[in-house]
């Protein structure tokens, strides 16, 4: 696997903290079933999406306004040979304040072009970072189950 990794960012008018609070939200603007705190360094948090996708992250980062991390301990997609392609990447959100506003700044640090599950993960990705996540922030209200697919593509990441 290449040391690339699927990368998404964008801007917003709230505040660092008002982002970082809807990232640790996870339950807010991503799909699935979610187990575990989301918003504490150290704890692990499981996530579920049918038989289709399941990971166990650890909170390995968490700076106030700045910095989310997760590490991916354990992971199996469906939908793609290698069902553990998840599993070791990290999962990384970049709060910096900008002229009026916030950039946020998501890497999945691993899922590279060469992965088997690089277009679909990062389609997916790209409707809960882009938009889901987004509109928590903006507006208080994530979309987290308006992609939910019984074939894998278009499933949360």
């Amino acid at each position: 696997m290449s040391d690339q990794s699927y990368t998404a960012t964008f801007t917003v008018d709230q505040s660092p903290e008002e982002a970082f609070e809807a990232i640790t939200d996870v339950r807010g603007w991503w799909s699935g079933e979610i187990e575990g705190r989301t918003d504490a360094l150290g704890e692990e948090f499981t996530y579920r999406y049918r038989d289709v996708h399941y990971s166990r992250q650890t909170i390995t980062e968490l700076v106030p306004a700045r910095t989310v991390v997760w590490h991916v301990e354990e992971g199996f997609l469906d939908f793609v040979e290698d069902k553990t392609e998840w599993t070791g990447t990290d999962i990384r959100f970049d709060i910096s304040p900008t002229d009026g506003g916030t950039e946020v700044r998501f890497t999945h640090v691993g899922l590279a072009p060469d992965a088997q599950c690089f277009d679909g993960c990062s389609s997916a990705w790209s409707f809960y970072v882009n938009g889901s996540l987004r509109s928590l922030i903006t507006t208080g209200k994530g979309e987290p189950n308006d992609r939910e697919t019984a074939d894998g593509v278009g499933a949360p990441a």
